[in-house]
């Protein structure tokens, strides 16, 4: 039943891969809601692999998983950077909170679950070293530095598409991509329809508006509008037991009483109760909505988040100093690293662990299309927060000790 092409490489026989793929196209057919995204609807713009047992979605999932830029999350700050506290949440558990949550949602609404892993594992995949503060910080830095070359804002959504379907080249379905981009919405709503009518065309468009400042996008998916709120129920009562943690909120008793009553303070209790609101009221429906009551009430509880917590960590005395301190370590490693390419110096990081990498430099679209001050933004963004800290470290001893040569010299001529 299995035919052996050489040592390395197998293929299932033909016969038994069409049963198997007619078998899962069928399940989904059957078992799937009428406004659910088909695995054979999947849309890929190059299509490099013939396609194998595996649904389009699935292999997305699987192409992700097994990209150089998902292996760095294990050390991406999700909220809380520079904490020495192992408890608190890192980027790669709160995608796989997302995917739990998303699933779980998408199941009951009779959604492509496959499409909802896919979206959910590589919605983060784009954030810059030290969470929301280094994305602010890295756009600031972009806008201040490069505005001969029109690189534009720094949005992380945006880099995880830049990540997976430029650098890494993976050729994702064009649903993916999509649900990628459009996680992101910076203002909150009570209901998500979903825009279907996009090609590649227009998602290509689509990403240069969003990085002028368009905020309205949608994803083109029901299962991309499951993620996006699903985000959210992630972060919410995580990001509030991680702050309690750490010191920076006294206890729960300082979140609104009507959020407290009707979502609750414990994690289980926030993700229970906004998922089966989202359930209740999107069931069977061609969008994903919440009650009115429980969207107002989010709301205000998000904006507790972002006052107490994202923006009020700093103005904490023991972090005050921190934003600054994060962005003359940008400042310095962009400067250097841009330098470095435009001098061509071939011993630099962004050589040995960006354009001279084996995968990267076969990419020769990449290479050739993306400007020194693109490359330097990819290779900075894909930095953990500890190799971060560890290039500014070295970066400061070599700068340190090329600046004592000369009074070495100067030492030894005189005696």
């Amino acid at each position: 039943m299995i035919n052996t092409k050489n040592n390395y490489s197998r293929e299932l026989d033909e016969e038994l891969k069409r049963k198997i793929k007619s078998y899962i196209l069928d399940r989904e057919k059957n078992s799937l809601s009428d406004h659910a995204s088909k695995s054979e609807e999947g849309l890929r713009r190059k299509h490099y692999k013939k396609e194998d047992i595996r649904a389009a979605y699935s292999r997305d999932a699987d192409r992700i998983i097994h990209t150089h830029a998902y292996s760095r999350y294990i050390d991406k700050t999700q909220v809380f950077f520079l904490v020495d506290n192992d408890h608190t949440t890192h980027r790669v558990l709160h995608v796989q909170l997302v995917s739990r949550i998303a699933r779980t949602i998408g199941r009951a609404l009779k959604l492509n679950e496959d499409l909802i892993e896919a979206i959910s594992l590589g919605h983060d995949i784009g954030h810059a070293p030290f969470g929301h503060i280094g994305e602010k910080i890295l756009s600031e830095v972009l806008s201040e530095n490069c505005k001969e070359y029109a690189v534009g804002r720094f949005l992380h959504n945006v880099q995880g598409v830049q990540f997976l379907d430029k650098i890494e080249d993976c050729d994702l379905t064009l649903q993916v991509l999509d649900g990628i981009l459009c996680h992101n919405g910076e203002d909150h709503k009570q209901k998500l329809e979903p825009v279907k009518d996009k090609d590649w065309e227009k998602f290509d468009i689509e990403i240069e508006e969003v990085k002028k400042g368009k905020k309205d996008y949608v994803p083109m998916t029901l299962e991309g509008c499951v993620v996006r709120f699903a985000d959210v129920i992630a972060y919410l009562g995580r990001d509030l037991e991680d702050a309690i943690e750490v010191g920076l909120i006294e206890s729960k008793s300082k979140v609104p009483e009507h959020c407290r009553e009707k979502i609750g303070v414990k994690n289980h209790e926030i993700v229970n109760n906004l998922i089966i609101d989202l359930i209740e009221n999107s069931y069977g429906k061609d969008y994903i909505s919440y009650s009115r009551e429980m969207s107002d009430c989010l709301k205000d509880y998000i904006d507790f988040n972002y006052g107490h917590i994202y923006d009020g960590m700093y103005e904490h005395e023991e972090r005050s100093g921190d934003k600054e301190k994060i962005k003359n370590m940008y400042e310095k490693l962009f400067e250097t690293f841009l330098e470095d390419i435009i001098k061509e110096n071939k011993k630099s990081e962004i050589y040995r662990q960006l354009i001279d990498l084996d995968w990267v430099s076969k990419n020769k679209k990449y290479l050739e299309n993306s400007t020194p001050p693109e490359k330097v933004r990819d290779f900075i963004a894909g930095m953990t927060d500890r190799y971060f800290q560890k290039t500014f470290k070295d970066l400061m001893q070599k700068t340190f000790k090329d600046s004592m040569i000369p009074q070495k010299i100067q030492r030894f001529t005189s005696k």
